[in-house]
């Protein structure tokens, strides 16, 4: 039985970061993946000969300079990965029922594009632009060359978003335009943390990129560098047991059988799933079990894949936000709006291969199928998905997007896909929710009780890829010293 410096349970972006960051620092790593792919929301899949992203998009913040990019040159993948920078006069397009308004890459951009529309509220864009820039430079490329990840942000989980957003300005149309992509950090009215709003938005305005080819890009190009630097990346290993002496974690059980040891031992995958698999333990209370047990989840995403015909339909470097009437905050009662983006495989087409539109929806609208698996859920599930399908497109195409006669092939995913090939829990999208009223009840530290065993992962600090490979840093630090690697990263 071979034994490992640091174990990880998970392969998505969390746990390859970390695994990539500390075989970089010479740690021997074992990264364990339950599924066939690696990635999680980062996962490609083909169908019809396309390939479809699970759940990354675009990503923001990776002009060089900035953070995600000097993260990732770090790691030694920001070359090995194919980007496309979207359109900077208007990446993301809000459409509401008083029309479309176009988010400006870079603040000049910014700006410009939102005096056009709202010419009378200059004072308050500045205001605005200014707290999204100061919550985004607590963690940025100057915090990590003075040796921390994070300048004071906390203060900002406290904060609520919508709150400030209506504090800044009056301006009904305004508030909705600045808040149409809280999509993007499972934005609720009530509940949303500022410090994930502007951490969220401020990454996006610097710079927005496309993965041209599917974001298993990145996966695959992480788990180069594990096995480059004598790392072991394994798929099919489903962690059935983390096994305890009482005080620290003493071995992974895999598949029901396999018995694999470390030293260290990070968990990425969604603690509401992780926490059963302790034994029982002194060290994890009944009622830190409970906690984490019924701590709420983020909500889901119902995903449609139009895999386009060939010629159909132009290929866009923008998003489209899609509301009309809707309200742009989640509304788990309401109608929804939803997130149009294009795919293609190469920066030079014209076409879209696909087009991918995600409504957000809660776990209780497919929580009748929870019991089933993927292709075995039966004839009424089936039906509910072309029902749904058939709304949103109505819907899409009631607001101008009518794809009628341009599509070869439809593929859907629910909540319930999500849960089976990502791991989360109900398959929410963004791991556990934040609510600002009581943070530290949504809060997640790296370490546990465990003296050996940490987490990792979209649930620990804000989510996406920002958030994740900010938790990934903090994590790996409990190894190598905060002040360390920060510099090491920080002068990449």
């Amino acid at each position: 039985m071979k034994s490992y410096d640091v174990i990880i349970v998970g392969g998505g972006l969390a746990g390859l970061e970390c695994g990539a960051i500390l075989s970089k620092e010479g740690h021997s790593v074992c990264v364990l993946e339950k599924n066939d792919l690696l990635g999680g929301c980062f996962q490609t899949f083909p169908r019809y000969g396309r390939k479809l992203d699970t759940g990354i998009h675009y990503i923001g913040s990776l002009d060089e300079g900035q953070l995600m990019h000097q993260i990732w040159k770090y790691l030694g993948i920001i070359d090995k990965i194919q980007l496309q920078r979207l359109e900077p006069t208007g990446f993301d397009h809000i459409h509401l029922d008083s029309g479309i308004y176009k988010i400006g890459m870079g603040y000049e951009n910014f700006m410009e594009n939102m005096l056009q529309q709202f010419p009378k509220e200059r004072a308050t864009l500045q205001q605005y632009i200014a707290t999204l820039q100061e919550v985004g430079n607590t963690s940025s490329v100057e915090s990590l060359q003075r040796g921390t990840f994070s300048d004071g942000g906390m203060r900002y989980f406290y904060q609520s978003a919508s709150a400030f957003i209506e504090e800044t300005t009056d301006n009904k149309t305004l508030q909705r335009v600045l808040t149409g992509t809280a999509q993007l950090y499972g934005g609720v009215r009530d509940k949303s943390t500022l410090y994930s709003h502007a951490m969220v938005n401020n990454s996006y305005i610097q710079s927005s990129y496309r993965l041209v080819g599917g974001s298993m890009q990145v996966t695959d190009a992480l788990a180069r560098v594990i096995e480059e630097n004598g790392g072991t990346v394994r798929t099919n290993c489903n962690v059935t047991r983390i096994k305890t002496d009482g005080t620290k974690v003493t071995g992974i059980e895999v598949n029901g059988e396999e018995h694999i040891e470390g030293k260290l031992y990070i968990c990425t995958i969604h603690p509401q799933v992780a926490i059963p698999l302790i034994e029982d333990t002194p060290a994890i209370k009944k009622i830190y079990r409970r906690r984490i047990a019924d701590m709420p989840n983020s909500y889901g995403v119902f995903t449609l894949y139009l895999l386009m015909k060939d010629g159909a339909y132009p290929y866009e470097r923008y998003n489209h936000y899609v509301y009309g009437k809707r309200d742009t905050w989640y509304n788990e009662a309401g109608e929804k709006g939803c997130l149009i983006t294009s795919q293609a495989t190469s920066v030079e087409q014209k076409y879209a291969d696909v087009i991918t539109i995600l409504i957000t929806m809660p776990y209780d609208e497919v929580k009748q199928w929870e019991g089933t698996t993927v292709s075995h859920r039966g004839e009424e599930y089936l039906a509910y998905k072309e029902r749904k399908t058939a709304d949103i497109l109505q819907f899409v195409a009631s607001q101008g997007f009518d794809y009628a006669d341009k599509v070869e092939h439809i593929v859907t995913s629910s909540p319930l896909t999500y849960r089976d090939y990502t791991g989360t829990a109900q398959g929410s999208a963004y791991g556990l929710a934040k609510d600002y009223h009581d943070p530290q009840r949504c809060f997640m530290p790296t370490r546990t009780r465990l003296e050996n065993f940490y987490f990792a992962g979209q649930s620990i600090n804000i989510h996406g890829a920002l958030g994740v490979s900010l938790t990934s840093l903090l994590t790996c630090a409990e190894f190598l010293g905060e002040e360390y690697l920060a510099k090491k990263i920080g002068y990449a």
